[in-house]
């Protein structure tokens, strides 16, 4: 980036739209042409308001600014559909096995004694503020917010996302969301015997009251805050419940998003319950369609597969959290071949979309049995148009005059990083969110350079340390057998004091 260029970004006022209109150029800019996204060589693209008013070459008209990012690519925000709003729990799950004995089940005998929040109010609220400015530094613009309810006295609440609502518009995010609900959950009986509970007139109680946010709330912020119905898991779900969200989403005239055909132990539950695989269960219902988004589907049999595609479902592919775990995607390019729209989601922490798309990359390769049938541009792809349309936002994930101005700028001059000729396939096989240089979104500045609108991310990162250490520390309690937290987290190599002089 020149020196002007920094001068020009840095004049610019943080979380606000610069007045009048706005030409950013770079090496490279992702534009959108008729049906898909073209390269252009020294492209620009001009923004006034939150609208994009050109992609192209040559701009004829009279701009108030020009910023030059130099050897970059200028794309869509990333779009991501099951992006982590909480601490990341998951890591504790890698080196800890089995899950029932290390806290990832809640023990009959906590449920006898009664579930409560292991977070304050002000906790859950700084968790999701946090999350949302880690998404902007990886160039992620839209977000759909995911949290575990483990560690909750059952579901989300409407206080915590009334300020989730306040730190995306403080912030400059664009979400889809409402508080997760649930009819019922796992319980653990005996070492490895896991049962479902329900209690339906609960998680009848968390759907309206998610429907009463989402008329609330959509619309807040300039259009920032938009509603999605967030049923916590498919096997956290009785029929009931499930119709009802469907019904109550057509009147809200917003998404559903289920986690389904993501583990053996849904796949064993919904068997055992209903009879049949997640997916095959919902078609009898009548409730497959393009309402639907559905992530991670890595246990998804050829049948379920099938279904979605002639339901117009889509999924939300998560390679990295799926390969940790030991599963993924069979495979994308099958499931692409076959119809099924395939959007993005990062589902831990760091939200690390380029990651993603990369372990998407080698899983899909590797399933194949061949390089050839999965190519970069596909993931590309998938985290922006793929996220735009499971949504059924055409002004997003792209940039075409009259797309939102949704944009992140990816630096290609990262001394880490190869040489190369094609900024995707640099950026996927070699990149990172950290070679973020800046986010706009509907045309605001919210990230420039690891600095994020409304948030100090370094004293923040300090904070979510500490509450994570006091989330740890509970973690006895809600364990089988209650044994120490040493014993349920035991570090990876043996650890060393040193010896008083």
């Amino acid at each position: 980036m020149t020196a002007s260029a920094q001068q020009a970004l840095a004049a610019l006022p943080l979380g606000k739209r610069p007045e009048g209109r706005t030409l950013l150029t770079a090496d490279w800019v992702l534009a959108h042409e008729g049906d898909g996204h073209a390269l252009l060589r020294r492209g620009e693209v001009v923004m006034e308001g939150g609208e994009v008013v050109f992609t192209g070459h040559a701009f004829p008209g009279e701009v108030a600014r020009r910023l030059d990012f130099g050897a970059a690519l200028i794309s869509p925000g990333m779009i991501d559909l099951d992006a982590l709003s909480d601490l990341d729990t998951t890591i504790l799950g890698i080196d800890h096995f089995p899950a029932w004995k290390k806290g990832r089940v809640w023990p009959l005998s906590y449920v006898e004694n009664g579930p409560y929040e292991m977070y304050s109010p002000e906790e859950l609220a700084f968790q999701k503020r946090f999350a949302f400015g880690q998404l902007l530094l990886n160039g992620i613009t839209t977000a759909a917010p995911i949290a575990s309810l483990f560690y909750r006295e059952w579901g989300e609440t409407t206080a915590e996302f009334d300020a989730a609502a306040d730190a995306a518009g403080d912030l400059g995010l664009r979400v889809f969301l409402s508080p997760a609900y649930r009819a019922g959950g796992m319980v653990l009986h005996a070492p490895g015997d896991m049962r479902p509970h329900f209690d339906e007139a609960r998680g009848l109680k968390g759907l309206a009251e998610a429907a009463e946010y989402i008329a609330r709330q959509a619309g807040r912020h300039e259009g920032l805050v938009q509603g999605l119905l967030a049923p916590d898991r498919v096997e956290t779900c009785t029929a009931v419940l499930l119709r009802e969200t469907f019904a109550r989403a057509e009147d809200l005239g917003v998404k559903v998003r289920l986690h389904m055909a993501q583990g053996v132990m849904e796949v064993e539950t919904v068997r055992k319950l209903h009879g049949s695989t997640a997916p095959a269960w919902l078609a009898q219902e009548g409730l497959l369609s393009e309402r639907l988004i559905a992530p991670h589907a890595t246990n998804a049999t050829e049948e379920d597969q099938k279904l979605y595609a002639e339901r117009g479902v889509s999924i939300v592919h998560c390679p990295l959290v799926s390969g940790r775990g030991g599963s993924s995607l069979n495979s994308f390019s099958k499931i692409r071949d076959m119809g099924v729209n395939i959007a993005m989601g990062t589902d831990t922490t760091p939200p690390d979309m380029l990651m993603n798309l990369l372990a998407g990359l080698i899983t899909g390769r590797m399933n194949d049995g061949a390089p050839d049938r999965l190519l970069t541009r596909d993931l590309f792809d998938a985290a922006t148009l793929g996220g735009a349309k499971a949504l059924g936002r055409s002004d997003l994930g792209r940039l075409a005059p009259g797309a939102r101005a949704d944009i992140a700028v990816f630096g290609l001059d990262d001394v880490s990083m190869a040489p190369s000729i094609d900024p995707i396939t640099t950026l996927v096989t070699g990149g990172s969110g950290k070679v973020t240089q800046a986010v706009f979104v509907d045309g605001r500045l919210s990230m420039r350079f690891g600095e994020v609108a409304g948030i100090d991310m370094r004293a923040a990162r300090a904070q979510a340390q500490a509450q994570f250490d006091r989330l740890i520390a509970q973690y006895p309690a809600r364990t089988w057998g209650h044994p120490t937290v040493e014993e349920i987290f035991p570090p990876s190599y043996p650890i060393r004091e040193a010896r008083n002089a």
